[in-house]
């Protein structure tokens, strides 16, 4: 089973040359800097890596015992867009009950769309892209809790820390690589600013 799981070197190497990993000087959306750019969606473009990575993420879930006797049951939801493709993807290998994603718009609190209603003792994986600062996925585990819904892993292609998130203690997180970037807070405490280097803003 695990030799159809990419290598930490595979999955960075694919990033790579989609260009989703680039290293230089960023300043993210809320206005950290970063030495790492990450854009998981410019490889998921290419089905042929879409099915490679999101297969392989289903591999890293079959290990878990009680998940792999829970697969056709389970719910796959999406925590962002981003996550959708590799939720999908799992969802076909291994059969899961459904998949669905929650809506969020700005500072307002996640929801799902009307009418939908979750079953009180369901089974969840939360599935997205990456696993970073840890709020969304924290936010869409509290609203799924509030539904009577139990989250039972949490799956990411990457797992990017930055320092201050949170480990999951008490729920499995399965990702097949994981990024160590350095994050600055402004400008003023930014090493790469202090050596000069050029800094881009991908978002602006």
């Amino acid at each position: 089973m695990t030799d159809l799981i990419p290598t930490q070197q595979e999955v960075i190497s694919i990033l790579r040359k989609a260009g989703a990993l680039r290293h230089g000087h960023y300043q993210l959306p809320n206005g950290i800097h970063t030495d790492q750019y990450l854009q998981i969606p410019l490889a998921m473009r290419d089905a042929r890596v879409s099915k490679r990575l999101s297969v392989g993420l289903s591999r890293r879930l079959r290990t878990n015992t009680e998940i792999r006797a829970a697969l056709s049951s389970l719910s796959l939801i999406a925590a962002s867009t981003s996550g959708l493709p590799i939720a999908f993807g799992i969802s076909e290998a291994i059969q899961a009950n459904q998949v669905y994603w929650v809506e969020k718009d700005g500072e307002l609190p996640m929801r799902f769309r009307p009418y939908f209603e979750q079953e009180r003792g369901e089974k969840v994986v939360i599935v997205d892209d990456v696993y970073r600062s840890g709020a969304r996925v924290a936010e869409l585990r509290a609203l799924c809790e509030s539904n009577g819904a139990e989250v039972v892993a949490v799956a990411t292609l990457v797992y990017q820390p930055m320092p201050a998130t949170p480990l999951l203690r008490d729920i499995p997180h399965f990702y097949l690589a994981k990024l160590n970037a350095q994050y600055f807070t402004d400008a003023d405490s930014c090493e790469l600013c202090r050596k000069g280097v050029a800094l881009e803003m991908p978002w602006v």
